[in-house]
């Protein structure tokens, strides 16, 4: 694709796939079982391994994991989740579907994360959860907040959407979580088209969650049909159809292994990126916090007061250039969906306007990042 018929456009994200993925998609096409089944629970396998915990429930998407995690914790008509607002809307948006009321908190603008400070500061005496986004792939201080909510009997739900490869006081991220919720869009550095995985270090919860995600069913559709008796499954409470595939699952089990190659390739540019920012004034960049390090699923910048051009200018500028950037992280509160809600915020308000996501992508050479960082300082 080009820009203006002489310049090939930079895209903001690519996903790493290969003939590996076709083949291993096609296999399951050919093997009969394409539904949920035995690649679906060899992926949820070796995926909790990766993450350091004991299950993974795979899903439908990061949304419906974080439904059923809400669910697990309890959550209903009358209890009251604490989010950040700086996430995408599906954060908020899992707290209605549970019946309850959204509270959000302001962030930690060196990380874009909630701390504990924030948590703390609009925990209501009806709190029955909080959900802890690793934003942008960078992880939030989950011990800092499990300390301030364990003794309040408050769940805190990890919403590692962007966080595979993450890593937080020296462990998987997501290892440390009673509940964890992961997303497998193409925007994530480990996709399977759509996709999602709810991970748990307990087997009770991991055996209701499998319940859950199959219309409450006593036994897996896989588990019937793979028996040498009949089997008739009961139905003792309302679920979902919340599956995943045995396709998108032989792309996850790919996927999987080249995660490390992926996260080492980004962190590489994003350091290169920061090298090269440097010079631009005020202008702040995603890194690594003090408690671990991050995959740079997203490389955000944000801009000071007085860069030459706004944000949304800025952005314009980049496209006219041939550079595809995105805004900075939403703010669900500032949305008509949410205008009901009230919140005071400014570093999150701060952070949605003045920063922008820049392109990053395994592939990208330093020719292309060389002409984002001069499209950027050309209006700074």
């Amino acid at each position: 694709m080009r820009s203006g018929g002489t310049r090939t456009v930079i895209p903001v994200i690519k996903p790493v796939l290969g003939e590996e993925e076709a083949a291993a998609v096609a296999e399951a096409v050919r093997s009969g079982w394409v539904a949920q089944g035995p690649r679906v629970a060899e992926f949820e396998a070796a995926f909790a391994a990766r993450a350091g915990t004991a299950h993974g429930v795979a899903v439908s998407s990061c949304t419906t994991a974080l439904h059923l995690a809400l669910l697990l914790a309890g959550v209903g008509p009358g209890d009251d989740v604490v989010v950040p607002s700086l996430s995408f809307i599906a954060t908020a948006n899992v707290v209605r579907h549970a019946g309850a009321r959204v509270v959000f908190a302001d962030i930690d603008p060196a990380t874009g994360n909630m701390d504990a400070k924030n948590v703390e500061a609009v925990l209501t005496p009806r709190t029955r959860a909080v959900i802890l986004v690793d934003q942008g792939g960078i992880p939030a201080d989950l011990d800092a907040v499990r300390a301030l909510c364990d003794p309040l009997g408050i769940t805190v739900v990890e919403d590692a959407a962007c966080a595979a490869g993450s890593t937080y006081k020296d462990r998987p991220t997501g290892a440390g979580a009673e509940l964890a919720a992961w997303s497998f869009h193409p925007r994530k550095l480990l996709t399977t088209g759509e996709g999602g995985m709810l991970t748990t270090p307990a087997d009770a919860l991991a055996r209701r969650a499998r319940r859950l995600r199959e219309h409450g069913m006593s036994v897996s559709a896989a588990d019937r049909h793979g028996s040498a008796k009949v089997v008739i499954e009961e139905y003792d409470e309302t679920g979902f159809n919340y599956r995943m595939t045995d396709m998108q699952a032989a792309m996850g089990l790919v996927q999987l292994t080249r995660l490390d190659g992926v996260v080492a390739r980004r962190r590489e540019l994003a350091a290169r990126y920061r090298r090269l920012l440097a010079d631009l004034p005020g202008v702040a960049c995603a890194g690594d916090p003090a408690h671990g390090t991050t995959n740079y699923q997203s490389f955000w910048i944000t801009l000071p007061d007085g860069f030459g051009a706004g944000r949304d200018e800025l952005l314009q500028h980049l496209l006219d250039a041939g550079i595809s950037a995105r805004r900075g992280i939403m703010a669900a509160h500032r949305e008509r969906a949410y205008a009901d809600v009230e919140a005071d915020l400014p570093a999150t308000d701060r952070f949605t306007t003045r920063s922008l996501i820049l392109p990053l992508f395994h592939d990208m050479t330093h020719a292309q990042q060389d002409r984002v960082v001069e499209a950027v300082a050309a209006h700074a």
